[in-house]
């Protein structure tokens, strides 16, 4: 894969947009149950806003582009998801070179992963959209393919259920919070499965 172009990153857009939308209710009931109950509806709307901004975004070079979407998820989403994951579009955007390759991609994601780490005082292991982006970032780097790494994504997901929360408002449930899902866990994966699947449909993909 080499750079995105404006066609693919649009396509990208309005599938994961779509994705959330289609699929914020469910979101919204994990959230509920471990949660403040307003995940999905935040995700939705900040996607949303994402999305209606593509004419502007498309223009823009992919780098600045991820930046500037990250900055509007930041600015929509609200709660403890906006600054998450828009910290991480933000710095995917920041690492990224115009003209990337797959090396290129990986190093840039791995490097926002932390960044999210970072912003949410967190690590893999406290049930958070971490126990998906960190499984995400090995998989990558182990050379699988598309389809691996989205299985990867759903199982990294499902693998948060039995998981104690220490992290994030699940936390305060203590061991209450085990057999949930993570919703942004469950959203990382969501996503990760829409970006390998509309990818395939490109000649150009993150393929080994």
């Amino acid at each position: 894969m080499t750079g995105l172009s404006s066609t693919e990153f649009r396509d990208l857009v309005v599938a994961m947009s779509g994705a959330i939308a289609a699929n914020s209710e469910q979101l919204t009931a994990l959230d509920s149950a471990i949660g403040d109950g307003d995940h999905g509806a935040n995700m939705k709307r900040g996607f949303e806003a994402v999305e209606g901004e593509l004419e502007q975004l498309a223009d823009k070079p992919v780098p600045d582009a991820l930046k500037a979407a990250g900055m509007k998820l930041v600015m929509t989403v609200g709660g403890a998801s906006g600054p998450l994951f828009g910290t991480f579009f933000m710095t995917l955007g920041k690492e990224l070179p115009e003209d990337f390759d797959r090396a290129g991609f990986v190093d840039a994601f791995g490097k926002a992963v932390d960044a999210v780490a970072a912003r949410g005082k967190s690590h893999a292991g406290q049930k958070t959209m971490l126990d998906v982006l960190y499984p995400l970032r090995d998989a990558m780097l182990e050379g699988l393919d598309l389809a691996g790494i989205a299985a990867c994504a759903d199982a990294a997901a499902e693998a948060t259920i039995p998981m104690l929360a220490t992290r994030g408002r699940a936390s305060f449930l203590g061991e209450r919070s085990i057999g949930h899902m993570d919703p942004g866990a469950a959203s990382v994966a969501l996503l990760a499965g829409v970006v390998a699947q509309t990818l395939k449909n490109h000649t150009r993909n993150l393929e080994p």
